[in-house]
């Protein structure tokens, strides 16, 4: 349950942070630019180039870009498993139900004893 609730907080940190850098880059595509050589000159954006800003950005974007992946494979291979991340005490787990059972005379002493037997193996 906690991991899920760090996965959606990542996933919606990162959600925000792409929106905002695309809404803090939106005026630089709106202005007009010089068209003159072909609009190679200064920089090859006319002079509208993102600078060391742009580097940043690239660095910040494939680091979240890459975050999301990692998360993205490891929240489906948690919900796809059926079972907590380390997969201790399965067997502990098992085998208290089925003292349980026993006890609440659900199952005989013959099933308890070849039950427990799979359990254990």
């Amino acid at each position: 349950m906690a991991y899920q609730n760090r996965f959606q907080k990542g996933m919606a940190a990162a959600l925000s942070a792409i929106v905002s850098s695309i809404i803090y880059i939106s005026p630089a595509f709106a202005q007009p630019g010089r068209w003159d050589n072909g609009g190679m000159g200064r920089w090859m954006m006319g002079g509208w180039g993102m600078g060391w800003f742009g580097m940043l950005f690239m660095i910040v974007f494939w680091g979240l870009a890459i975050a999301g992946i990692i998360f993205l494979v490891r929240w489906l291979l948690y919900t796809t498993s059926g079972r907590a991340p380390s997969g201790v005490n399965t067997g502990s787990q098992a085998m208290a139900i089925l003292e349980k059972r026993y006890a609440c005379g659900e199952i005989t002493r013959d099933q308890f004893e070849s039950m427990r037997k799979d359990i254990l193996q």
